[in-house]
């Protein structure tokens, strides 16, 4: 369980924050890294303007690729000079930019993070250095990891996922410039990956906490609407505004910490470990992978598999999710009611966000999935214990369709 909490994160808003953020810190000389995606976009000229304004030098460094251990190693290598890193991008982007941190002032931690283990997951030790300050500043929506203390490291064809206080940044800046030309459909998966990081951690632990219940639930509703309003912008041919993409950023980072997570079994958002494996070994998004997943994980666990959830907390959760949406035509009405069942009602929900989920696959695929799965999370880690191989291939079996053709 997560025995404590406390985020020493600082949170700015806005090019005016970063600026006040900045103007604290006695730090000159800055590196300043740009998702390859983002490089000439408005945001990383508005960064770099901010960083140059108090005199300081910023050094700019393009990152194109995957996280692998060889990718961070060089990176660390290319900000070693640099008392202050300012990191612009995506997830992918982000957590190569923690894990070049913490290698630049301990470039031992790299043996930590390959070293031989058929876990997925590496734990820094606790008091493990940390490198020049950072500052995250997030292009996309939904992973949270300008506030998180997680990272993913590509490793030998699937994803280690890296956690230790050191990974968390120093500050971070929630900017609507960074995502004002995010599609469309990025902005919905991004929503849907902050519910279903909310539902996970909430339905995962079957312990009640009121009060951190409270809070979960609440973000939880609160994030259905945002997807709600999400779908009614897009229906009306209108983009996410300045306003709806920060309020999902926000969501977005809350569920990485504080009481959402307070108390929580740390590895109870199941369906993380088996879109991982999924999307690794099919080459898909992630958001893709978790699409298909939910609707029979949440069905596994309605039907009572107390391995992935609890039941009870699925059934309360969800009859606050599925009412009080609002009328997709946008006259102010209250639309009919998703699905009771869960997984009908979350396969409904996720169509209608327009985040696609359908996914193919040889069975034999499959089950490679299920031994990876397994390998890296299962057979006596917490993460999956107690599920074997033909218990995920079964479920994953729901999740996507044999794309064999059926003679006539």
């Amino acid at each position: 369980m997560t025995p404590g909490w406390h985020c020493p994160t600082v949170m700015a808003y806005g090019g005016d924050g970063l600026a006040q953020w900045l103007g604290t810190r006695p730090e000159r000389s800055v590196a300043l890294l740009l998702d390859g995606g983002v490089a000439e976009a408005g945001i990383a000229g508005s960064v770099r303007a901010r960083i140059e304004r108090g005199g300081r030098k910023a050094r700019t460094v393009v990152v194109t690729g995957p996280g692998t251990p060889h990718a961070v190693t060089e990176l660390a290598r290319r900000i070693q000079d640099a008392d202050l890193v300012v990191a612009v991008g995506g997830g992918s982007l982000l957590d190569q930019a923690k894990l070049a941190v913490l290698l630049r002032t301990d470039p031992d931690a790299l043996g930590r993070l390959t070293v031989p283990q058929r876990s997925g997951l590496v734990l820094l030790p606790a008091g493990q250095a940390r490198g020049p300050r950072l500052v995250a500043v997030p292009t996309t929506l939904g992973t949270g990891s300008e506030l998180s203390a997680v990272a993913c490291l590509e490793y030998q064809g699937g994803k280690r996922l890296v956690m230790g206080g050191a990974l968390r940044p120093d500050a971070a800046v929630v900017d609507p410039e960074a995502t004002a030309t995010l599609p469309a459909d990025l902005v919905a998966e991004g929503v849907l990956e902050v519910l279903f990081r909310i539902c996970g951690s909430y339905v995962g632990d079957h312990r009640d906490q009121p009060t951190e219940d409270a809070l979960a639930q609440a973000l939880a509703e609160r994030t259905v609407r945002l997807g709600h309003e999400v779908r009614a912008r897009r229906a009306a041919g209108r983009a996410a505004d300045e306003r709806l993409r920060t309020e999902i950023a926000k969501i977005s980072g809350l569920s990485h910490a504080g009481w959402v997570v307070l108390n929580r079994s740390p590895y109870a958002g199941k369906g993380w470990y088996l879109a991982n494996e999924l999307s690794s070994e099919l080459g898909l998004r992630k958001m893709t992978a978790v699409a298909a997943l939910l609707p029979p994980l949440w069905g596994a666990i309605a039907a009572g598999d107390t391995r992935l959830g609890s039941a009870r907390r699925l059934d309360a959760l969800w009859r606050r999710l599925r009412t009080d949406a609002p009328d997709p035509a946008g006259q102010g009405r209250t639309a009919p009611p998703l699905p009771e069942d869960p997984a009908a009602g979350i396969a409904a929900l996720i169509d209608s966000w327009g985040v696609g989920r359908r996914v193919t696959a040889e069975p034999g695929r499959l089950a490679v999935v299920a031994r990876r799965s397994v390998r890296a999370w299962g057979a006596g880690l917490p993460m999956l214990d107690g599920l074997g191989a033909a218990d995920i291939e079964g479920l994953l079996a729901q999740a996507v369709s044999d794309p064999t053709p059926v003679a006539c």
